[in-house]
């Protein structure tokens, strides 16, 4: 009597093909969070910029209309990161442009963040993506200047 070991060729098939479908579901999946974690970076880098503007905002009542309003540096490109081209302020507003380093889809995409006065009187932010809904109830002290980032790829509170 012949004793095999080992797999048969079907059995291989099998296995491979089952790889494959994986591989189909998990590749996508990963790309897009790559992305995601690129767009945090300039949650993170904008971060500085709401500071300065709420502070701003708190001592004359106005948001500033510029990154030098802010206190800031005037040069757009100098809060920027591996995967952020610059954090700019812009009527109020604060713009992150992502730059050549991040994914294709979302090179010279942006960001929009717009400051705006809340019902009891606090300064609140909306974070907009290409196609963001409304301002929530408030006043808005900038814009509101639509993003271009696909909503896809942006934060949780930046999606209609």
């Amino acid at each position: 009597m012949k004793n095999n070991e080992g797999f048969t060729l079907i059995e291989l098939m099998i296995v491979v093909a089952i790889i494959g479908i994986l591989a189909s579901v998990a590749l996508p999946a990963y790309k897009d969070y790559t992305i995601r974690s690129q767009v945090t970076e300039g949650m993170s880098l904008a971060s500085a910029a709401k500071s300065a503007i709420a502070e701003t905002y708190i001592n004359r009542a106005v948001v500033p209309l510029d990154r030098a309003g802010a206190g800031m540096s005037a040069a757009a490109t100098d809060t920027s990161g591996q995967y952020v081209l610059s954090v700019d302020v812009v009527a109020g507003e604060i713009v992150v442009t992502f730059g050549v380093n991040a994914n294709p889809e979302i090179v010279n995409n942006t960001l929009v963040l717009t400051a705006y006065e809340s019902a009891d009187g606090s300064l609140a932010w909306q974070c907009s993506s290409a196609s963001s809904g409304p301002l929530p109830n408030g006043v808005a002290l900038g814009g509101p200047t639509q993003g271009t980032l696909p909503s896809r790829y942006a934060p949780t509170e930046c999606r209609a």
